[in-house]
């Protein structure tokens, strides 16, 4: 996802302060500036509150993740191994 950052000088921050935090919350990225330099740059308070679905679920709807897609295929059971042949195989290979 592309994310669009937009600059705002600090007149303008003042006037429209109640659009610009809901832009914030909405998960746009904005930077204040003073005399054309960037000086702050508002972000969301983290909602804890929010249970972890409730937080994946914000952040698929804001475009940061995408949604779970489920397999169409089983993934096959791990081969069976004598007892400490894992081992002895991941020794060998670090050996290399």
């Amino acid at each position: 996802m592309f994310m669009v950052q937009t600059s705002v000088g600090m007149r303008e921050a003042n006037a429209h302060l109640g659009r610009l935090i809901r832009e914030v919350k909405e998960g746009k990225v904005i930077v204040l500036t003073e005399r054309g330099r960037p000086v702050a740059q508002p972000a969301p308070v983290s909602r804890k509150d929010l249970s972890l679905e409730e937080r994946i679920a914000r952040l698929e709807q804001l475009g940061y993740l995408e949604p779970k897609k489920e397999f169409s295929h089983k993934i096959p059971p791990p081969l069976p191994l004598a007892a400490d042949k894992a081992r002895q195989y991941l020794e060998e290979d670090r050996r290399g």
